[in-house]
């Protein structure tokens, strides 16, 4: 009897415990700074002791941190869930099914979060090439040689963007994909393991 009493507060259909998983999610990866722990127990819980949320806002929020930064898919979220429900202290296999539900909802926007806030920097967003024929020119030579077009979109999510626009002649292509394949080759040694 007295493990049930340590149990966190009876969760009303997963309602409450999908919401605090909302909350903290707003809080850790959406960056809504008004989303604080005296608000979720006061909507959500307010008929549990401050220590016990706590204890229970921490237990959730720390299993949320684990899957989300290990960007697990629905097979490893269950064999990492079930190892909770078998732990000492863990969590209830209703607990579980409301978190596997609430990751399989929110597990793309989460990740899409993440990677948003790991960049320091512009990223390319898009790029589009086309290759033209040169119909005009100040020397003859260059009439109808072809032309390599290249529009690349750069900007941090959320944020406009820019767009920069490149045009290269056959030399210039050939020169970019040997610097293409010299970084591949860089890359591919770095992550080889031996």
């Amino acid at each position: 009897m007295a493990a049930a009493e340590q149990q966190p507060p009876a969760v009303d259909g997963g309602k409450a415990l999908s919401a605090l998983l909302g909350g903290i999610a707003q809080a850790a990866y959406y960056g809504k700074a008004d989303i604080t722990e005296e608000l979720l127990r006061g909507q959500l819980y307010p008929e549990a002791a401050p220590e016990e949320f706590r204890a229970l806002r921490a237990k959730m929020g720390g299993l949320l941190q684990s899957i989300a930064s290990a960007d697990m898919d629905l097979n490893q979220l269950e064999a990492f869930l079930t190892a909770q429900t078998k732990k000492q202290g863990g969590i209830t296999s209703d607990q579980a099914a409301v978190i596997a539900k609430f990751w399989k909802n929110h597990r793309v926007k989460i990740r899409e979060s993440l990677v948003n806030q790991s960049c320091w920097d512009n990223v390319l967003k898009n790029m589009n090439w086309r290759v033209d024929l040169k119909s005009q020119s100040r020397h003859v030579d260059q009439i109808n040689t072809p032309v390599a077009i290249v529009e690349m979109e750069l900007g941090k999510y959320g944020q406009e963007s820019e767009f920069l626009c490149l045009e290269f002649d056959e030399a210039k292509v050939s020169q970019m994909l040997k610097k293409l394949t010299e970084i591949e080759e860089s890359m591919t040694a770095l992550t080889q393991t031996t």
